[in-house]
């Protein structure tokens, strides 16, 4: 899911002023948002924490839901831009089209990255018949300025790299991890892993030192550092860690998010990226005249509307707390 708040607002993001340099346990509670009239959404990025975690900047978990008898996930067609969509799920499926062609059903544990770059326009929805529960979450990547008025695309890998140990089965999303490399197309160094850990799992994780990272608990509970994480939060770990105590005394899982702090500042608005408010207030001009987002074709209903944008005129200013 896409980001369907009504009341958007202006976050501005990246540079290095706010980086934690050192390992810290920072844990983020989620805020709770409504997306329509029955979907619940727990958002953990950006945070009034935490904005940024890498090149990730905006991170949902949802579900598990029962929508056995409910449409399940219906959002229209919206624009995005200056950015990658990660679809990633746990249960249930998710139809995507978009206004360069693309038709693909996602399924648990198969990556859907869409990369918008200038312009792209895209719906996702629950299929016809559909699984009883759905439950995953929609991550956004901020793309560097060098890339991000690339042309839009989408890629789907239904066969993913893992990586196994005693108690763990992790599924590589993004970038690589312990020499296992995910053949999702990435335009900063960054990380994004699954982390399946059974009951009784006792393990250290290696990481890359020069990587901020964060954990984004999905179900269960386990102790990342020794700090319980439940479903549905957030902790953040910071800097200049060789590896990650993970344990868990049920069957849990969670997201492993890292990266390269992201140098650049940017301004995010509801479902856009740029480096100015002028960029996004064009963004919006050209969404709402039918213009450079395109069209997508075989979603039974309307686009939706672009919030009015707020009357100030912000500059991004870096990693804001």
């Amino acid at each position: 899911m896409s980001n369907l708040d009504r009341q958007a607002s202006l976050s501005v993001c990246g540079g290095r002023g706010f980086v934690v340099a050192e390992p810290v346990r920072e844990l983020l509670p989620p805020r709770h948002v409504k997306l329509g009239e029955s979907t619940e959404v727990r958002r953990l990025l950006p945070n009034l924490g935490r904005r940024m975690v890498g090149a990730w900047c905006f991170v949902d978990h949802y579900g598990p839901d029962d929508i056995a008898d409910e449409p399940g996930m219906q959002v229209p067609p919206h624009p995005h831009m200056g950015l990658q969509t990660v679809s990633w799920l746990h249960e249930g499926e998710v139809l995507h089209r978009d206004s360069v062609g693309s038709l693909q059903t996602v399924r648990p544990r198969e990556l859907g990255l869409m990369t918008s770059g200038r312009a792209i326009s895209h719906s996702e929805e629950s299929p016809k018949p559909h699984a009883r529960f759905l439950h995953g979450a929609q991550l956004w990547v901020a793309l560097p300025d060098a890339h991000r008025h690339v042309e839009p695309h989408f890629q789907h890998h239904a066969d993913l790299p893992r990586v196994t140990a005693a108690g763990l089965d992790a599924t590589v999303i993004l970038g690589s991890l312990d020499g296992a490399a995910s053949p999702g197309t990435t335009y900063t160094p960054i990380v994004g892993a699954d982390l399946s850990l059974t009951a009784g799992a006792d393990l250290r994780l290696p990481l890359d030192p020069d990587f901020e990272y964060a954990v984004l608990a999905m179900s269960g509970e386990a102790h990342v550092d020794g700090v319980p994480v439940q479903a549905g939060s957030m902790l953040y770990l910071g800097c200049g860690r060789t590896d990650l105590p993970l344990r868990a005394s049920s069957d849990a899982s969670v997201m492993l998010l890292g990266g390269e702090p992201f140098e650049e500042e940017i301004v995010m608005f509801w479902n856009w990226i740029g480096r100015s408010h002028e960029d996004i207030a064009q963004a919006r001009e050209d969404w709402m005249n039918g213009t450079r987002f395109g069209e997508v074709k075989g979603y039974g209903g309307p686009p939706l509307p672009a919030p009015s944008l707020p009357p100030t005129h912000l500059k991004p200013r870096g990693r804001v707390r």
